[in-house]
């Protein structure tokens, strides 16, 4: 069952192939603001992905973050996610992002629980 708390840490490391200059998000070679939001993103769904039925997953809704300090190639950085809000087949997360204690870019991210077959059926 998931439930308010829930907590997810995912890292990466920035590597050329996340730069900003790579996915062309920018011309710099510093972790891409797209990447760290999906790493914030990856975080959000393996929070609650032991907890769903079988056949279930989440997909991602709407997601808002600052991306405050840049990353170079070979830093760590980590994102954290814990369930803040769960309406029906809504989830609410709070998000952020680190690189050691500096903290790279925060927000919020909302999940809907779907059927997996039933999704792809939509396409």
């Amino acid at each position: 069952m998931i439930e308010v708390g829930l907590k997810h840490t995912s890292e990466l490391t920035v590597t050329h192939d996340v730069t900003a200059m790579k996915i062309g998000s920018g011309d710099m070679p510093v972790l891409a603001t797209p990447m760290m939001m999906a790493l914030m993103e990856n975080a959000a769904m393996l929070a609650v992905q032991d907890m769903l039925p079988e056949g279930y997953t989440t997909v991602g809704g709407h997601i808002t973050s600052s991306h405050l300090k840049p990353s170079k190639i070979g830093d760590v950085v980590r994102a954290e996610a814990e369930v803040t809000k769960i309406d029906g087949k809504k989830i609410e997360f709070r998000i952020a992002a680190y690189s050691g204690d500096v903290l790279l870019g925060e927000g919020t991210h909302l999940r809907f629980v779907v059927e997996r077959e039933k999704f792809i059926s939509r396409l």
